[in-house]
């Protein structure tokens, strides 16, 4: 009897979980279809579940209607001698759809900001949690505190910097602002408040050096920590359209998600080039998400457990 009832509950749980996912998953099939629409299926007030006639139009429009260099290699910080104030490239690609420009950038962008943040708060965190030093319940707390701190409220200074630093209209003014996110450094504090002192006590003595006992000790045993944030870096920057809108202008440094609007600014509203827009800003972030899936759900987990 206790096995029948376990195996329907076990049905039943599978059920709501698979009914779940088939409505979470119903958006990203609307968007995917939705490119592959005509004008007149797209703008339906009846929806159309199924396209009855497929079109390449969105698509076409989407990666013939602004041109610009594939790729732009440029020499870092090289704006502060050159003579017009502006990067000096040293490697230009071939002129090509705006899209795929933009994709690049927006890749470049989030993995930039993704590896920047996960380094820098692995340090600190790990620092916060395992090091003693003076002034550090304060640094905590001004780190809780800034988790708080909405991002509208630093914006004019933070232009007024970016600005300063000639980094205004660059991708470094949309990475540089995200590496020092707070919330990463509190959520690896909180793993690594759970490596063992005598672990890293016995590297010490065994002529390890700091740099060394994060490496081969403290990075294994946070990975899954460093998992998690990596997911939650990555989705943050590529989606953060308000940070890009006020930071980035030129046709070459904009993302995906710009690009589309100031393809939509030039024309009518056109739905359907906005779905082969997401459809092609969405690849990268299911990506992304397959690859560290294992990890975004144990730090998931672990964080749980310890409360």
């Amino acid at each position: 009897m206790l096995g029948k009832k376990s195996k329907l509950t076990r049905t039943v749980e599978l059920t709501v979980i698979a009914i779940l996912a088939l409505l979470f998953l119903f958006p990203l099939y609307w968007i995917i279809t939705g490119s592959f629409k005509t004008p007149q299926e797209v703008n339906s007030v009846v929806p159309v579940w199924w396209p009855y006639e497929w079109t390449l139009r969105n698509w076409k429009t989407l990666f013939s209607k602004l041109k610009a260099p594939v790729f732009e290699v440029m020499i870092p910080f090289s704006q502060y001698f050159s003579s017009d104030g502006l990067p000096i490239v040293m490697l230009k690609g071939v002129t090509g759809p705006a899209a795929i420009r933009w994709i690049i950038n927006t890749v470049w962008m989030a993995v930039a900001s993704m590896v920047l943040t996960c380094l820098t708060a692995g340090l600190a965190g790990y620092a916060l949690a395992k090091k003693r030093f003076v002034g550090r319940r304060i640094v905590f707390t001004l780190i809780v505190c800034a988790m708080a701190l909405p991002k509208q409220v630093i914006l004019i200074p933070l232009i007024r910097e970016m600005s300063a630093l000639r980094l205004y209209n660059t991708m470094n003014a949309v990475i540089f602002p995200i590496v020092g996110w707070p919330f990463g450094v509190f959520l690896i504090k909180q793993f690594a408040e759970g490596i063992p002192d005598g672990i890293l006590e016995a590297a010490r003595i065994d002529g390890a050096g700091e740099l060394q006992t994060f490496k081969t000790i403290v990075f294994p045993m946070i990975k899954p920590g460093i998992g998690a944030l990596a997911i939650f870096t990555f989705i943050s920057s590529w989606n953060d359209y308000f940070m890009q809108l006020i930071m980035l202008s030129s046709t070459n440094n904009l993302t995906i998600s710009l690009g589309i609007a100031k393809m939509q600014a030039e024309n009518s509203t056109d739905f359907g080039l906005i779905m082969a827009g997401a459809a092609l800003a969405a690849l990268p972030i299911i990506t992304v998400f397959i690859i560290f899936q294992k990890y975004f759900t144990k730090g998931i987990t672990m964080g749980a457990v310890k409360g």
